[in-house]
Order: structure tokens, then sequence, then C-alpha cells
């Protein structure tokens, strides 16, 4: 009894304590209260903005296309739509034309931009050539009279002669002929010395006319001094050669029989040679006569030979689109060889202030040329150029970009694949029409929700390697290749587009060749094979369904 009255007075006094600390508390709680709001009061901006919920506008299309969603929904591809809050709406593209990549794409992709600026621009034509002979300094030995050759003093082409070196010793009835008369009449003018005018002057005319014979078929005034000294015949001649160089062809055979006129030796003055360039048609018109050229051969590494531009052909080989272009090259020592390739860079005179871009930065469809300008922070605008004359790093812009504004000039590329640079291409309208098109008007690729433009196919995916993002695919054949179908190896372009790819998904795909050999992925829908009703991918239906 006296234990349960213990336990009831214990309970009372447990109960008293409890209820006056509540109140203590909340009397404290108050004060604080009111402590607590003075300051958020003092620093109301700070204390409302931290507290303050980001008020959601919209969700937008994860792929750049213009397209958005009052609610939450996934794109043909499966990707989440991205949710745009108050106060992100100005970093959407003001213009339709523009396409927007977010900030971690950018670094990822590795973006790298630069500003178009007014420059001299230093333009070199590069052209592949060969070395030839001079063709003023190649000389044919013909007799002028009918004989045989005796013997051969140069018996092998390529070999080295020098002027008045001994080619071959002749024999020919004619020129033994004219021998004779020639010493007879010399030997007659000196008889008649003492005679009358009219004898000593028919006999100086035939001797006269004798020599003009002699000298008619290449016999030196050396020999024809010897002849007369000697006042007799010799059975046979020794011809020299008239120049120095190399025996570039030869037809004489010792003991041969050849007639007036006949080639029996093709010599060649190497000590200067010519280039002959095979200029493109498009870089013709900068190429003048008496411009310098250098000239470099794979023989000679770092060895740079320096000539002029003597001559520019008035022709044009059709089968190569080229023009050749004549340098004459001095050849001491004669380390040009006739028959050698050549590497040769023309100087054109250099174009100051204009307009230039990185060759990089530019994206050449065939049909039209896209630069990316950087127009805010996640925003780049595709702009059609036009292009003028090129140095290896820069090309003019005639048309299209500022001095001053900032151009992609790295992984513009991935952009194109990223984003859908197609759909807002084709905001510029078709080619000569001049306008855009209606900002409610869709491209097709944007219709299709496809990136870039690329080759289409279909097929079933084998295999899909997500540490390296290559992907396995059974295709049927590709028409606008011309390829068979095959099993090959694809590159994704993104981590979005390895994650609609499953192994034995049938799926339609546009590709590119991003670089020779490496063809990427860019664009991804399911294929006819693996649609369900509801016209989602077999990969992304929850199951049962």
């Amino acid at each position: 009894m006296k234990q349960g009255t213990n336990i009831a007075i214990g309970g009372l006094i447990v109960a008293a304590l409890a209820a006056g600390g509540g109140y203590w508390m909340g009397n404290r709680g108050a004060v604080g209260g009111h402590g607590d709001t003075a300051v958020a009061t003092a620093g109301e901006p700070a204390a409302t903005s931290a507290k303050k919920e980001r008020k959601l506008l919209y969700y937008r299309n994860p792929m750049g296309l213009p397209d958005s969603s009052p609610v939450p929904k996934k794109d043909p591809m499966g990707m989440d739509y991205i949710p745009v809050y108050e106060g992100e709406a100005d970093a959407e593209p003001a213009s339709a034309h523009q396409i927007r990549i977010s900030t971690e794409k950018i670094q990822k992709l590795g973006v790298k931009t630069e500003a178009a600026s007014l420059r001299a621009l230093d333009k070199v034509v590069r052209a592949a050539g060969r070395i030839e002979a001079d063709e003023r300094r190649v000389y044919a030995i013909s007799p002028k009279f009918e004989g045989y050759l005796e013997r051969l003093h140069v018996s092998a082409t390529g070999q080295s002669v020098g002027k008045g070196q001994a080619l071959f010793d002749v024999y020919s009835p004619e020129l033994v002929s004219a021998q004779r008369e020639y010493t007879i009449a010399a030997q007659g003018v000196q008889s008649l010395k003492d005679a009358g005018s009219d004898a000593q002057s028919g006999m100086k005319q035939l001797a006269d006319s004798s020599l003009m014979r002699l000298r008619n078929w290449d016999i030196s005034d050396e020999q024809i001094r010897a002849l007369a000294k000697a006042g007799e015949a010799k059975r046979t001649m020794t011809f020299r050669s008239p120049v120095g160089g190399i025996v570039t062809e030869k037809k004489a055979l010792q003991g041969m029989r050849f007639m007036p006129g006949e080639t029996l030796y093709q010599i060649t003055d190497l000590s200067s040679v010519w280039v002959l360039a095979d200029v493109f048609e498009q870089d013709i018109g900068l190429v003048k006569s008496g411009a310098k050229a250098k000239v470099m051969i794979n023989a000679y590494s770092g060895k740079v030979f320096a000539g002029d531009i003597t001559y520019v052909y008035p022709t044009l080989n059709a089968e190569t689109r080229t023009v050749q272009v004549r340098i004459e090259l001095p050849n001491p020592g004669q380390l040009l060889k006739p028959g050698m390739f050549a590497q040769v860079e023309l100087t054109v005179a250099p174009r100051s202030n204009v307009v230039t871009v990185p060759v990089s930065a530019v994206i050449d469809s065939g049909t039209r040329r896209i630069v990316l300008v950087h127009a805010k922070e996640g925003r780049f605008e595709p702009r059609e150029v036009k292009l003028g004359e090129r140095s290896d790093n820069y090309v003019e812009v005639l048309e299209g970009v500022r001095d001053g504004e900032q151009v992609v000039v790295a992984a513009n590329f991935l952009i194109d694949a990223e984003s859908n640079l197609k759909a807002a291409i084709g905001g510029f309208g078709a080619p000569g029409t001049g306008g855009a098109k209606p900002a409610q008007e869709e491209s097709p690729a944007a219709k299709n929700g496809t990136t870039g433009a690329g080759h289409k196919a279909e097929g079933t995916v084998d295999s899909v390697d997500a540490g390296t993002g290559m992907v396995s695919i059974s295709h049927g054949p590709v028409t606008s290749l011309k390829w068979p179908a095959m099993t090959m190896e694809f590159k994704t372009a993104n981590d979005a587009l390895l994650r609609a790819l499953k192994p034995g998904a049938t799926v339609a795909f546009e590709f590119v060749e991003r670089q020779p050999g490496e063809w990427v992925i860019t664009g991804v829908k399911p294929g006819a094979a693996d649609k369900g009703k509801d016209g989602t991918h077999a990969a992304n239906r929850p199951a049962g369904r």
C-alpha cells in the first residue's frame, strides 16, 4: 500500500516538472524567435533567396530541338526532357537558329574558340613536280654524210663527255673524196702563185668550195689545217663532241653503217635543269612568272633549292585539272637528276587586312560552308559563310563573320553530333531563296528526332562496349555509300546514344565518317522490327508491356 502511494506521488512530481519545463522552453523559444525574426529582417534578401523555391517553367528537349513540354516526358530515344526553372529562361536560345549546349557538355567535348581577326594572309601554293632536262641544252650528234663507224671512243649511255672530246672514228667514201678535192685544190693554189691571175683565181675558187664542203660536214678547223699540212686524205676521221654533258641516248654501234641525218648520240648539258610543277586549277591565278620558288627533293632531306618561275604553260591537263609551271634551277655537282620527284612551294604576295578564321573552324558539307559563332555562354549560332583565299592555318571570310567574333575551332563536329545542327541550319532557307523559313516549321531532322546529317542504315545490335563507346551492328545495305550488308563497329557520339543501343535490338541509325575509317553514330531510332504499338523501343518499355 505504501509502495503504491510512493509511486503515484513520484508520477505527479515528474508530470509537474515536465509541465514547468515545457512552459519555460516555450517562453525561451518565443524570445529566441523574436530575436531570430529581427536578424532575418536585417538580412532579409539573403534569407529570402535561400528559402525561396525555384519556379519550374517547362521541360526542354535534351537534344536541343525546338520542342518543349509543360510536363515531364521522354524523347524518341528514351532521354528525359530537361527541366527549365525561372531565371534560366534567358539561357535558352533567343533565336531558333541557335544551338544550346550545357556547360558540362562543352567541357566534355573540349570546345575551343578563337576570335576572327584581321591579318595578312600569307599564301603558299604547293605542288608536285619532277626534274627535267633543259630542252635548250640537249644536242643530237647526226653526221651529214653517209659512212661507217670504225671505232667508238664513247660506248655507254650515261657517260660524261667534255667539249671537244672524241666520240667516234668514221670512214666515208664521200668524206675521203672531199678531202682529196681539197688537198688537190690547196696544192694547186700553191703551185699557181706565179701564174696568171685568171688561173690562180679559178684554182682558189675550187679550193674554197672544197673547204666549205668539209666545214658543212662539221669537220673542225683544226682537222682541216692538219689535212692541208699533210697534203693527203685520211681514210678515217675522228668526230668530236660540240658540247660538254652526259650521253643520254646512244644508237651508235661499232661497225654500223649510218645515213645522213641519223642521230648517233644525244648529249645533254645538266649544269642547269627545269622543274615542271603541276599547279591545281584553283591556284593558277596566284602564280606569276618571275616569282620565287622553293624546291625540296626527298633524296636530300633538309636541303632547299631556290629558283625562279620562268614560264606558265598556256594549256591545262583535263584529266588532273592542273597547269604546268616551269622553274629553272642551277645544278652544280649535278645533284638534281632528270626524273626525280620534287615538292614545290610557290610564294604568293600576301593579302593584308582581311577577316580570317582558322581553317578548323569551317564545316564544309560540299554545298555549304558553316562556322559556329559563340553567341553567349552555352549558346552557338551556325552561320553560312563565303570564303576567299587560304593559307596553311587560316582562311579568308568574305561574308558571314565579323572581326572580333568568337568562332568554334575545336570540337565543332562533336557539337554537330551533340545538338541538332541540321535543324538550326535548316532555318536559313534553301540556297538562293534569300530568306529564312518560318520559326514554327521544323526541319526533317527535327521531326525524326535525329542528329546531324549522315548516312542511314538499319540493323541489329550485336554488342555494346560501354567503356570505349563502341557498338557492333549487323546492318543492311547502305545505299549512299554503296555498301552491302555487313557487320562492323561504330563509335557513338555521346553517352545518350550509347544507352539507347541494347544488344539484340533492331535500330535505324544515322552515322558519319568523322575521319578516315572512323564511323560515328549520330542518331538512333527504334527499327521497324523492334517497335511496339506505342512507338517506343523495346529496350525502353517497362516489363510486361
